[in-house]
């Protein structure tokens, strides 16, 4: 399953790649892509397990950079 989130307050690109590498790591992610010019997630991962592992992204994301949030 492969969805788009829009993101609220991402303030830097490095953030967006740590965001981005931090979520690649989880297990049953096959792609993700954290744009900050978009201010956009894209999340590409299990059918399955997708809520569990939208669940630990957002928990990435907030250790990450916890002004940003995530629209779900």
């Amino acid at each position: 399953m492969k969805k788009t989130f829009p993101l609220e307050d991402l303030d830097c690109a490095n953030c967006a790649a740590k965001m981005e590498h931090a979520i690649s790591k989880i297990d049953g992610v096959n792609e993700v892509s954290v744009s900050f010019l978009m201010q956009r997630m894209t999340i590409d991962a299990d059918d399955d397990r997708f809520d569990d592992i939208l669940k630990e992204a957002v928990k990435k994301c907030r250790r990450i950079e916890p002004d940003c949030k995530i629209k779900l």
